[in-house]
């Protein structure tokens, strides 16, 4: 004789051990794909309701939840993921080099670019004011297109700005 909490899955087909709690309601097995279609199927059964079916599209519905979320102000403020945010990611802290240290045993320019990451960072950042990781990928799109403009034999920066609308 089967189980009494022994079900089979309206998704897969398979049989399945349902919880005890639970055995004379549970209809689907606990594989994702099969959860998704208890989802599905429990969505339909209540949106098929005719007190529900504009429930979240109706003038009526649309003030409560106005006024939900002024009851509420800064809800979505102290979720873990809004208060996980940062600005920037953390850096180590690193330790200062005197500027005539860096340049000592380089004596050509090219040589000098070839460190071309700490120096560029430090010059955008510097040309920018701000030591913020979105202003500096800002300012180095603006040099990297000033850059290609001139290679290129393009147009004047200033003549564009003053014919820009």
């Amino acid at each position: 004789m089967a189980n009494k909490n022994e079900c089979k899955c309206l998704a897969c087909g398979e049989v399945f051990s349902a919880d005890l709690r639970n055995c004379g309601r549970q209809k689907y097995c606990g594989k994702p794909e099969c959860q998704r279609a208890s989802k599905t199927a429990s969505q339909r059964r209540w949106l098929s309701k005719p007190q529900n079916r504009h429930y979240f599209r109706d003038a009526e519905n649309a003030a409560r939840v106005r006024r939900w979320r002024e009851a509420h102000p800064g809800y979505w403020r102290n979720t873990t993921r809004y208060r996980r945010r940062a600005l920037q990611e953390t850096s180590p802290a690193t330790s200062l080099i005197s500027q005539e240290n860096v340049f000592a045993d380089s004596p050509l320019l090219q040589e000098v670019l070839s460190a071309s990451g700490p120096l560029f960072i430090g010059l955008i950042a510097t040309l920018s004011g701000s030591p913020l990781q979105e202003d500096i990928a800002a300012a180095s799109r603006r040099l990297v297109q000033l850059g290609h403009d001139i290679l290129s034999g393009g147009t004047d920066r200033g003549d564009q700005a003053s014919t820009a609308p």
